[in-house]
């Protein structure tokens, strides 16, 4: 549709693989050159990982025609193939004689005749095997013996798998360990950086028949790398409606609004919402991870607490007793309190009766003497007395001032 309109012969971007439009860039083409390298030697197992769409199948196909006609290839694009029938697929694609009947080792007979023959011819027999990610491990198994068959210097059958990154996955288990030893060159298909997508579809567009000033800028490689992930199935897509857009438009100027398009126009917009769909899972499981680790912490703390609780209870009761226990002494203490009040209230009441009926003058004094006089009598007679001359009355001899007074008041 819009070919003419560009001037193209053919469409730049199918998304089928067309070998005249391969592109060498983003490592595509070294690894090319060294897997063809690694089957002229004579090695043993290969193995090429890219994502979908990252050009496993093109890179397949360009090694098929760079390899020599002495070079046999069989192909296996169906990889759903059952232990048992592995060996019968293999004899099939080379046109061996192999009867109805026949059994699974006279299939492996037939096969090893047949390759020593080849490599008596100085012919070499390569197996592809496409999507090997979804091999079962036991027929992958099955496919590591027929690495076994060799001679004192050569292997007679070579094995290459193409998978996605699943394959490494399915390797890396216990059970396929002896063929992931055989392996003996691993390549990788990464994805297209922006410069190079920016050159791959110039590439393409020049290789169809535009002869016209650059069509594609960076600024529009940047946007398509960013909704393709440099897949470049995804870039093939991306840039036949972004043609088409423009096409549409009428204008020979592509923009990034021209990419927002094309990509509205396909599946890719919903890599974003894909992508907040999948943050969103992430943020609930997190959340869901940490209210179990509370519920966790909440159980183990519970028991801790109540023991603490039942303790503190118990430490209640224990200092509560003596608080009831206190009421007897409380009631000790208060008794000679008690008692002083009642000592005081007839102490009042005798002085009240004292104030009532005072006593004589006379009887007071009297009974005042009485301590005095006691008193005298105990002085004598702790303390001997001694007579000043001329003084007929007994005193103490620091009294004498006083003595004198006595004496002058007596008349003695």
């Amino acid at each position: 549709m819009y070919e003419d309109y560009f001037g193209l012969e053919r469409p730049p971007f199918k998304i089928t693989p067309d070998t005249s439009l391969f592109y060498e860039g983003g490592k595509r083409g070294d690894i090319l050159a060294a897997l063809a390298y690694a089957i002229h030697r004579g090695e043993g197992i290969i193995k090429v990982v890219g994502e979908v769409g990252s050009g496993k199948t093109m890179l397949c196909r360009m090694l098929q025609l760079k390899l020599p006609n002495t070079v046999e290839i069989v192909y296996i694009a169906n990889p759903s193939v059952s232990p048992e029938d592995i060996l019968f697929v293999i004899a099939h694609e080379l046109s061996l004689p192999v009867g109805k009947e026949a059994s699974k080792h006279e299939v492996m007979h037939l096969l090893q005749d047949y390759l020593l023959q080849r490599h008596m011819e100085n012919k070499q027999v390569v197996l592809f095997i496409e999507e090997a990610q979804g091999m079962p491990l036991e027929t992958l198994e099955e496919i590591r013996l027929l690495s076994n068959l060799e001679t004192d210097e050569n292997k007679l059958l070579q094995i290459i798998l193409f998978g996605q990154p699943e394959l490494d996955e399915n390797l890396a288990q216990q059970s396929i360990r002896q063929l992931r030893e055989r392996i003996t060159h691993n390549f990788n298909l990464d994805p297209l950086t922006q410069d190079e997508i920016h050159n791959y579809l110039n590439f393409r567009m020049r290789e169809v028949g535009y002869t016209g000033p650059e069509l594609i800028n960076q600024s529009v490689a940047k946007k398509v790398e960013q909704h393709s992930d440099g897949l470049l199935r995804r870039i093939n897509i991306i840039a036949d409606k972004i043609l088409l857009s423009a096409f549409a438009e009428g204008t020979h100027n592509l923009s990034p609004k021209h990419v927002t398009a094309a990509v509205n126009d396909s599946a890719f917009n919903q890599k974003s919402s894909g992508k907040s769909s999948k943050l969103w899972w992430l943020g609930l499981l997190a959340l869901a991870a940490l209210a179990i680790a509370l519920y966790q912490t909440r159980s183990q703390w519970m028991p801790l607490q109540s023991a603490d609780m039942a303790d503190n209870r118990q430490n209640v009761v224990i200092n509560d007793k003596p608080v009831t226990d206190i009421g007897p002494q409380v009631q000790e203490t208060a008794k000679p309190e008690a008692a002083k009040v009642q000592n005081s209230v007839e102490i009042q009441a005798n002085l009240g009766a004292v104030t009532q009926t005072p006593e004589p003058v006379s009887q007071q004094t009297e009974t005042l003497d009485q301590p005095i006089e006691t008193v005298s009598q105990q002085t004598q007679t702790a303390i001997p007395p001694t007579q000043s001359p001329g003084c007929p009355c007994s005193h103490e001899s620091g009294d004498r001032a006083g003595t004198s007074r006595v004496c002058a008041s007596t008349g003695g």
